[in-house]
């Protein structure tokens, strides 16, 4: 069997993940774009919208720090497969908040709260996956991010755990106003340069 060089393994990867990246991003644009358009159509619930700004920047983020793929000698089916996935779960998210109709709830609010265990659940593995994928790019890389990097996904699987179990709005508000500054800082403070 011929081998392929790195460089061009990357690109046609990332090529598929930009696909499902992209499709993520659709659903999530297209469900902010509906509540504008149709503002009377649904009750907005702003924790909903917070989530749905969390995961646009969660997922261009993510995106953003891809290109670390570059430094994987080596990348078979096993981990094409593990990737594609990945960035499926970002699509399964932007569906969970964006439904294609809400015909049988009383507005968003409602919605996302009857929706909470499978929203938090898929969240939850995502932050859990992130790590596998963030060990793919090496244990330099993972010993590069130090403990704050560890840490967040554990407390945010953690929280996940709660949110998906209880109603309780005062939570779910607070939850989503400390993750949203939580996720900028991160961002800027530990990847805002690509190098």
């Amino acid at each position: 069997m011929e081998t392929v060089s790195s460089p061009e393994v990357f690109l046609h990867i990332k090529v598929v993940m930009g696909m499902v990246v992209s499709l993520s991003l659709a659903r999530l644009l297209t469900g902010v774009a509906g509540i504008v358009q149709h503002p009377g159509k649904a009750k907005v619930y702003p924790v909903h919208l917070g989530w749905a700004l969390s995961l646009f920047l969660f997922i261009i983020h993510i995106w953003w720090w891809e290109y670390r793929l570059q430094a994987v000698p080596v990348i078979g089916f096993g981990i094409y497969l593990f990737l594609v996935c990945f960035c499926s779960l970002f699509f399964l998210l932007c569906a969970l908040l964006f439904p294609a109709s809400l015909d049988e709830y009383g507005g968003y609010e409602e919605y996302f709260i009857s929706r909470r265990k499978w929203f938090f659940g898929v969240l939850g593995l995502t932050y859990a996956i992130d790590i596998l994928d963030t060990a793919i790019k090496g244990h330099e890389r993972i010993l590069s991010l130090g403990w704050e990097y560890p840490a967040r996904n554990i407390v945010y699987i953690l929280l996940c755990a709660i949110a998906a179990w209880t109603p309780n709005r005062r939570f779910q508000t607070t939850f989503v106003i400390i993750n949203l500054i939580y996720q900028v800082s991160f961002i800027f403070r530990l990847y805002d340069v690509l190098g």
